[in-house]
């Protein structure tokens, strides 16, 4: 497999500009509450973090959906069919596409999706090495706003977009309804979606889940000021912030914030930012869905469930769903 050189120059013109990301600083921080998009996690640092966090005993997430992939393999790619383009949106290092890599009859190509740059390329650079044969063209993206498939030598049977994670219960309800809607688009009208959620379950499963023993969300919820300070000379004091995440179990949702333990203002770009003590930043929601929640929510989007799998203590949920 090769990374194809020339998508390398589009992977910077593509990059997510500063100016945008201070753009979206300064809308966020405007609002009541305060928030930060949680999509400017993920630089080089926030990135590393979140594969540390993947591997925590609390995070069931990742162990979980990889256990199911494993276990469905052929089933799941069996339904993905031959010759497909797999796309995957928010591609991080990769781990779990090698799992169909494995499994699918002759894909066309691989097109990783992701914001962050420089683990996109080794990433791909990686992939390469192990399926010499396939065509991977990555793509440096928000891939929550509209973006361009690069072109493949090969003609492509069907596109299917791949979403693990449970990354989709990052958008709000009519956020993930038009997220759904534009990979409808993306994929065309015999496109398909491989996509993860994570299921309702007890509170203190999930509350674990984003509170670990050894700190590391906690650092990656605070990497946000590190790389706010790093972008625009902010100097936010790191030390009079602290990492909350808590169940909110009337919506449905884990939300994280960041919290001021001080009365405080911080200075952006020439704007000034009061915060009150306990007053609180919003940096990620996660909505956890029931099985039928998530069917519904598809189907409002012009999807339709056509196989679906869950682990042992239904901790987790893949669904393979089609274009209706």
């Amino acid at each position: 497999m090769k990374v194809r050189s020339d998508a390398h120059p589009a992977l910077h013109d593509l990059e997510p500009s500063v100016g945008a990301f201070l753009a979206e600083l300064l809308r966020g921080l405007s609002q009541r509450p305060k928030s930060i998009a949680a999509k400017f996690f993920y630089d080089e640092l926030g990135s590393q973090l979140f594969d540390e966090i993947c591997s925590l005993d609390e995070y069931y997430l990742t162990r979980t959906e990889m256990g199911i992939l494993r276990e469905k393999a052929a089933e799941i790619c069996a339904l993905l069919g031959p010759e497909c383009r797999l796309v995957e949106l928010g591609s991080g290092s990769s781990a779990k596409t090698r799992i169909l890599l494995d499994h699918l009859h002759a894909p066309v190509a691989y097109v990783p999706v992701d914001i962050a740059s420089e683990q996109l390329l080794k990433s791909s650079a990686r992939l390469a090495r192990f399926y010499p044969e396939l065509c991977i063209t990555p793509v440096c993206a928000d891939f929550t706003t509209a973006f361009t498939l690069p072109e493949i030598p090969r003609p492509v049977r069907r596109t299917v977009a791949f979403f693990p994670g449970s990354t989709i219960g990052n958008l709000e309800p009519d956020e993930a309804e038009n997220f759904f809607r534009k990979i409808s688009l993306l994929c065309g009208a015999d496109g398909g979606l491989l996509i993860g959620a994570d299921l309702k379950k007890d509170r203190l499963t999930l509350e674990r889940a984003y509170n670990d023993a050894r700190g590391v969300t906690a650092r990656f919820n605070l990497n946000l000021l590190t790389r706010i300070n790093r972008s625009f000379g902010a100097g936010i004091r790191l030390d009079k912030f602290q990492h909350h995440a808590f169940y909110n179990e009337e919506l449905g949702r884990i939300e994280m914030h960041l919290v001021s333990s001080v009365e405080q203002t911080i200075q952006l770009n020439g704007a000034t930012f009061s915060f009150q003590e306990g007053e609180h930043i919003v940096t990620e929601h996660s909505y956890k869905y029931s099985l039928d929640e998530f069917a519904k929510l598809a189907g409002r989007s012009g999807w339709a469930v056509k196989g679906l799998w869950t682990d042992a203590a239904n901790l987790f949920s893949v669904h393979y769903l089609a274009v209706v």
